[in-house]
């Protein structure tokens, strides 16, 4: 169990989160009805391995928020909808209006919901209390906010906010590759994107290539500016940072998977837990980093 990808937003570290057990099984994952095309709510993060709908260690919090989605492919539904549409034609002798169209549709939907596949989801959250952070496993902000609404919706209030920096993250971004000073612990990868400022500028992006060199200077002193960039951080987590200070690909590299205490590979509960805490000792550091180089505003 490790993140990916990190969708980050700000909260008030004073917020009182006490009693989230409780809140949490309020907003427990109900299945989805006949008629529903999908249910959402609180599942327990170590799976069928644990019951409890939170898990805790030190300062960081894991939330898992699930779900159940029907598959009802549009291809199948039209494809039934023009065949009702013909047969009501060629009944009525005139071709159907938009209304009746509608009506067909809602009826078929209606009709197939409850005969549907069920596709099952989930999104993981890390909570860290103490910098007042919540970081999403995933890359897509509308997924990240479905999650961090859920959670809003459980503690009845969660004033969290997508990160804002207090300078431009493409002017650091671009820098680093320029040749200015990285924070302390941080390396350039071998992957970025340079664009052209302009909207119908180029696109450059780069993989497995040294991030200093001619061609990356000619493209640098063409105006190209870097929106996202590959950083290592001590030799423990390697990941890509955009423009959007979404964090992708995030991996932990050797120098700190070998830090995990050797357990019982039967006890699945004891190696989720391990993994957790490593990742979010890992997380705080990077965002600590972060924090500092792009300035990012607290929400207090």
């Amino acid at each position: 169990m490790f993140f990916r990808n990190l969708t980050l937003f700000r909260f008030p570290s004073s917020l009182d989160l006490s009693d989230l057990e409780t809140q949490l099984a309020e907003c427990a994952l109900k299945p989805v009805g006949p008629l529903e095309l999908s249910s959402r709510g609180f599942i327990p993060p170590f799976g069928q391995h644990g019951d409890a709908l939170s898990h805790g260690i030190h300062d960081a919090l894991w939330l898992t928020v699930g779900g159940e989605d029907k598959l009802l492919p549009g291809a199948v539904v039209n494809d039934l909808l023009q065949k009702k549409l013909a047969a009501l034609e060629e009944k009525e002798g005139r071709k159907p209006g938009g209304r009746t169209r509608k009506r067909l549709k809602d009826e078929l939907i209606t009709e197939l919901l409850p005969r549907a596949f069920v596709r099952p989801v989930r999104s993981d959250a890390l909570i860290d209390t103490t910098l007042g952070v919540v970081a999403v496993d995933t890359s897509s902000r509308k997924n990240a906010e479905s999650v961090v609404s859920e959670i809003r919706r459980a503690l009845g209030s969660f004033p969290a906010l997508p990160l804002n920096a207090e300078v431009a993250p493409r002017a650091i971004l671009t820098g680093w590759i320029a040749g200015d000073p990285l924070p302390d612990g941080l390396s350039l990868g071998d992957e970025c994107e340079l664009r052209d400022p302009t909207d119908t500028g180029a696109v450059v992006k780069i993989q497995r290539m040294e991030l200093v060199g001619d061609e990356i200077d000619k493209h640098l002193e063409a105006g190209k500016q870097a929106t996202r960039l590959a950083l290592v951080l001590d030799d423990h987590v390697s990941f890509v940072l955009g423009e959007d200070l979404v964090v992708r690909k995030f991996k932990l590299l050797d120098g700190a998977v070998d830090q995990l205490e050797s357990t019982d590979r039967d006890d699945v509960a004891a190696e989720l837990d391990a993994r957790f805490a490593l990742m979010a000792g890992e997380f705080k550091r990077l965002f600590n980093v972060l924090e500092k180089a792009f300035r990012l505003s607290k929400a207090e």
